[in-house]
């Protein structure tokens, strides 16, 4: 998309249909992925972002290819759509004042610098306060801004020193990561669900907050049962591969092309599988009767699975067995997947446009189906700078948008979560 610096296309997201978060101003200081896709899904929302960028190279992620878009890195896509784009010198005093302003106008401030390093350009939470008391501020970080202050917060990182990585892969292979930068996903939807918060308890109080976000906490939340395995008994979960630690069977089995995943929640399920695998005493022996059994005779009963599963394809299992109300499904490709969900009609994405309303490409949409629908936004990422004129000028006039100045004047103390 061509840069642009006229007074339209900083317009764009501000006559896009009105979504639940309409009227709200964002200003995106963040970059790479977890604040990024944060700040995307209040977009999707109906919030207006503004992000800002560094002059030349804007966000890493724009040069985190291939693969290439017609609108650019991949990547950057994929966080960064219903977002204008202003290329600002935070280095540069006249710059650093309009981030200022913008961050006075804001109902809404995500941003991912080293901790502290807002404060040393004036935009931190305490001086924004003074001027914007009902500023609903996330920090995000690696490690937190205590003893993990000066560690630098990358998702292979924490997937490696959190736990995850030494809880995933093959059993008697080495640690691996997720096949996505997953803790940067769960900050981005733990930081959406504390802003959200925030702004409807600001609705009572008049008040916003400063919230605290770091890849390894919303990593350790995400451990649910495999965390708890340690704190209540003490139980140092393993690699278990596709295996599950606490139910049988509940993995891929090998057939006669290809692995399938079965999932048996229950005993009912388990005699199903048995059933129409044509080995129907194994729900009557003792051995598997219960799932606690299957758990203490897994290796026993994994092999007398699998060899019944050798004798037709993954498919032709995979449709009997769903049949019986036994839950499985082959190993797609991300492809497949995304078919298979067109296909029971959960239109995994959307077409996103350029200023001028062509389509540009499609993305993956955000997930909530709203009943009844929600007029959605669908402008396409901007390129580096396409709005910077517009939000310049618009920053420059002193007049304010109406977002923030309600909340402006509280005779309030700013409050910490």
């Amino acid at each position: 998309m061509p840069a642009s610096t006229d007074g339209n296309a900083a317009q764009v997201q501000r006559t896009t249909p009105a979504g639940p978060l309409a009227g709200l101003l964002v200003a995106d200081f963040s970059r790479v992925l977890a604040g990024p896709l944060a700040t995307m899904t209040l977009a999707d929302l109906g919030a207006r972002v503004i992000k800002v960028e560094r002059p030349g190279n804007g966000d890493d992620t724009r040069s985190w290819g291939p693969p290439f878009s017609p609108t650019g890195a991949t990547y950057f896509d994929s966080a960064n759509r219903n977002k204008e784009s202003v290329c600002l010198d935070l280095s540069e005093p006249g710059d650093r004042q309009l981030a200022r302003e913008l961050a006075l106008r804001a109902d809404v401030l995500v941003e991912n610098f080293k901790p502290g390093g807002m404060d040393k350009l004036g935009l931190g939470y305490a001086e924004l306060f003074e001027g914007n008391p009902g500023l609903i501020y996330a920090s995000i970080s690696g490690f937190g801004s205590a003893g993990g202050a000066t560690l630098m917060g990358y998702d292979f990182i924490v997937q490696a020193m959190g736990g995850l990585m030494s809880i995933t892969g093959e059993e008697h292979g080495g640690p691996t990561k997720a096949g996505v930068a997953l803790v940067d996903v769960l900050t981005a939807k733990d930081t959406t669900i504390g802003v959200l918060a925030a702004l409807a308890a600001r609705a009572t109080s008049g008040l916003g907050a400063h919230l605290e976000l770091n890849l390894l906490s919303s990593l350790q939340g995400a451990l649910a049962n495999q965390g708890q395995a340690f704190l209540g008994s003490g139980t140092v979960p393993q690699r278990m591969g596709n295996a599950h630690p606490s139910i049988v069977p509940y993995q891929l089995l090998q057939c006669a092309d290809a692995p399938l995943a079965v999932a048996c929640g229950n005993d009912g399920q388990f005699a199903k599988l048995t059933q129409v695998l044509g080995i129907a005493g194994l729900a009557q022996d003792p051995r598997f009767a219960t799932n606690n059994a299957r758990v203490e005779h897994r290796t026993k009963l994994v092999p007398l699975l699998e060899d019944a599963l050798s004798s037709s394809s993954a498919l032709i299992w995979q449709d009997k067995l769903i049949d019986a109300g036994v839950p499985a499904g082959h190993v797609a490709s991300i492809e497949e997947g995304l078919e298979y969900a067109e296909s029971l009609g959960l239109e995994p994405t959307i077409e996103v446009c350029d200023v001028a309303g062509d389509p540009v490409g499609r993305q993956i949409r955000h997930p909530i189906t709203w009943i009844p629908a929600i007029p959605a936004p669908a402008a396409a990422p901007p390129s580096l700078g396409e709005h910077s004129g517009a939000v310049r000028a618009w920053l420059a006039d002193g007049a304010d948008d109406g977002h923030a100045s309600q909340w402006k004047g509280a005779d309030k103390k700013p409050t910490k979560h």
